[in-house]
């Protein structure tokens, strides 16, 4: 009897039905279906009410606030008691429902469509293009039968076309080849849906069209720039734009590899086989860079889909770079939102490539300025940078080089230099300047995250992560002889550090302690507790010559191992080509993601999730290199076609999951130096370093366990949300 439950209920969430009736003893029961009951938006949610078996439900009462609103419900096809619930006020709501066999309350919190939720206080200024909060809209689009017209095409609803195309949806269903896009606003942001839609037929959240499987895929666009201004979504058609010179055709000539940067890599195809794909604006960290915002944007889009058109059986990430890092960091802090993610030329989270930056900042000024006659030989720079090359450094803050490097930029002015009115799509009047206009907006990723880490006391600016105290840089150098001791004295020495104006300045850099408390707490430094719970393919284009280096999966991988014991839930990909990875890897890992996710959602045993994710993970799904359009196993043939390195803190004797931010020290000893120092050298490098040396046997300072659902509504640092409201029975 127990297996057969267990069975139907396992067949029943297949179908997106999650509730069985209560038995008895349990009485009247309510559950908000849309989202957590404490954190929906927007005025509604869609309800059910399970009342013991056997009971009338044309006796049941449901009320809002003593309102009744018993006509929103029914008995729908799939036999459960749903409705969708309007007029929900901000702030507090009691819904209750009273008929045979009991009563029961909940309370509803609901939040403005404009956000925010969780994430505390929104960014100030905010400059909308357009309208900030403008209509919804819904735009249809086909595929053609005509092979001569590629790519997804306008659709006029009263004058239909002759030419549609049909489609095969991976649950068998053959459907016009017609797509809905949905688009309006949400949290300041702006949003767009897409999925097979026929307009002649209804739709209604308890009875979707069976165009749509149920899935879900999520583009995150990359980058990550600390943007003032609102932004319009990735294309859930997977195209770039609307061509004017075509009539007004979407692109159907997207490159591949850039659709799999952009996260719309495989909206096409996803679309074709039953997929749904939708994305906010707030989703491109390059226009937006709070992961938490980022997290928020998911949640609140994904409680419209439900309420607009059903539950969600799994929805699965996709993106590059920034949208890498949204995945990771999303995943792990707010887990429940991604079910898999499809991770590109990736990084495990933004603050750890922060120091990256900052770091390549500061060496590459002392080789290029301050001691450039001790550095001749580009092998010592790499050596010390960690680096294949000092390209790979340079490239993160020095423009483009014309060196066929696929991605540069400024990333350590963008990220904490608080006068880039670029990096904040400001108007220069508006932005700080030390002299000219303190009070103006702070253009560092510290402050536009004020709202998590909090504020100095000191001058009122955020609290800053970033600190070099005590580290070596160039130690793995010097003890392979790499280089000699007077180059690493002469660097440690003069390296210095950055102010809080992000000017140079000749002592180390030296963190707020409330920046580091947050960022492990947070989630903001990644620790991968929860990523367990979800399979990662993690795809890239072979590159140790800029930012998105091949060394920064492994950099995940060694998070993972050090927290959960192992990395089975992690799968890399790797490609011949720079940065993009090899197309076939791409759609391959899709696949792949999609039958381990089948596979999970199939089982109704008890066992945890991560061991769920364990149990099931496709017999494909196994690190693999593609070289000349083959897939490769053979780890070692891997590693000698396509090495990876790492950077200035690895270098130094750090460890190579690169997350201490700030080492806590131990004393210069001369006896941890395998190399000899003169009694001179050794005086300067005490001099260097006054309170010590970093300790990596140590925790970082800071370091405690991640908090999963923080809400930064009660200010920065973040409250745990605890665990998810339910009803309670009443008299």
């Amino acid at each position: 009897m127990k297996r057969s439950l267990a069975v139907l209920v396992a067949v029943l969430a297949m179908l997106g039905i999650t509730g069985l009736p209560s038995t008895a003893a349990e009485g009247v029961r309510i559950r908000v279906l849309s989202n957590r009951a404490d954190l929906i938006s927007g005025g509604n949610a869609l309800v059910q009410v399970l009342m013991p078996i056997g009971a009338d439900p044309a006796r049941m009462r449901v009320a809002l606030d003593g309102r009744d609103v018993t006509n929103s419900f029914a008995v729908r096809a799939d036999g459960r008691y749903l409705g969708l619930v309007d007029g929900l006020r901000v702030g507090g709501n009691e819904l209750t429902a009273r008929g045979p066999g009991g009563a029961a309350r909940i309370r509803i919190t609901n939040h403005p469509i404009g956000g925010p939720v969780f994430a505390g206080p929104q960014v100030q200024p905010w400059l909308c293009t357009t309208d900030c909060d403008a209509a919804t809209r819904f735009d249809f689009f086909y595929k053609s039968t005509d092979p001569l017209k590629p790519g997804f095409r306008p659709y006029d609803v009263e004058h239909p076309p002759a030419d549609i195309a049909r489609t095969t949806t991976d649950r068998g269903e053959n459907v016009p080849f017609i797509v809905r896009r949905e688009t309006g606003t949400m949290d300041r942001g702006t949003y767009a849906v897409g999925v097979l839609y026929d307009p002649d037929r209804p739709w209604e959240p308890w009875s979707a069209q069976s165009g749509w499987n149920g899935k879900l895929i999520w583009p995150f666009g990359g980058d990550c720039k600390p943007w003032h201004r609102q932004a319009e979504p990735i294309d859930v058609l997977g195209g770039v734009q609307l061509d004017p010179d075509l009539g007004g055709l979407i692109d159907p000539g997207l490159d591949e590899a850039l659709g799999s940067i952009l996260g719309n890599g495989n909206a096409a195809v996803g679309l074709s086989r039953g997929f749904m794909v939708a994305t906010s604006s707030l989703n491109k960290l390059g226009e937006q860079c709070n992961p938490v915002v980022s997290a928020e944007a998911v949640m609140m889009l994904k409680e419209h889909i439900t309420e607009t058109y059903g539950q969600i059986r799994y929805t699965i990430g996709a993106g590059g770079s920034g949208g890498a890092m949204q995945q990771h960091l999303i995943a792990a802090a707010y887990p429940g939102l991604l079910d898999g993610l499809q991770p590109v030329s990736g990084f495990p989270d933004t603050w750890s490539v922060v120091n990256e930056a900052e770091d390549c900042h500061l060496l590459m000024r002392y080789f290029d300025t301050v001691s450039p006659h001790l550095w001749l030989l580009e092998t010592q720079r790499s050596a010390v940078l960690g680096t294949l090359g000092s390209l790979g450094c340079r490239t993160q803050f020095d423009g483009p080089h014309g060196l066929g490097t696929p991605v540069v930029g400024n990333y350590a002015g963008t990220w904490m230099d608080p006068s880039n009115a670029t990096g904040c799509g400001l108007p220069a009047e508006q932005v700080y300047d030390a002299q000219a206009n303190g009070q103006g907006v702070r253009c560092t990723l510290q402050d536009y995250l004020v709202s998590i880490v909090g504020r100095r006391a000191s001058d009122g600016f955020a609290n800053r992560q970033y600190d070099n105290v005590g580290v070596q840089y160039g130690l793995r150098a010097l003890e392979s002889g790499t280089i000699t001791p007077e180059q690493f004295v002469d660097l440690n020495e003069k390296l210095g550090g950055l102010d809080v104006d992000w000017k140079h300045q000749p002592q180390r850099s030296t963190a707020d302690r409330a920046a580091l408390d947050v960022a492990y707490r947070s989630g903001l430094l990644n620790q991968g507790r929860e990523l367990a719970k979800v399979p990662i393919l993690d795809v890239r284009g072979h590159d140790n010559y800029e930012i998105h280096a091949d060394f920064h999966s492994y950099e995940m991988r060694a998070r993972l191992d050090r927290v959960n014991g192992h990395h089975d839930n992690q799968v890399i990909f790797t490609g011949l080509r720079p940065q993009v990875p090899d197309p076939t890897s791409f759609t391959t890992a899709f696949d792949l993601v999609d039958e381990w996710l089948r596979r999970i959602e199939a089982d109704p045993s008890g066992l945890p999730l991560e061991e769920k994710v364990r149990l099931h993970r496709p017999a494909a799904a196994v690190d693999t290199c593609w070289f000349e359009g083959r897939p490769v196993t053979d780890q070692a043939t891997c590693r000698a076609l396509f090495p990876y390195f790492g950077d200035p803190r690895i270098a130094a004797g750090g460890p190579l999951s690169d997350d201490v931010l700030k080492c806590e020290l131990k004393p210069l000893d001369r006896a941890d130096h395998r190399v000899s120092f003169t009694d001179a050298q050794w005086q300067r490098l005490q001099a260097a370093f006054p309170s010590g040396v970093c300790d990596y046997r140590k925790p970082a300072v800071g370091k405690q366990p991640a908090i999963a659902w923080l809400s930064y509504t009660d200010g920065p640092g973040g409250r745990a949300l605890g665990q998810a409201p339910v009803s309670s029975p009443m008299e």
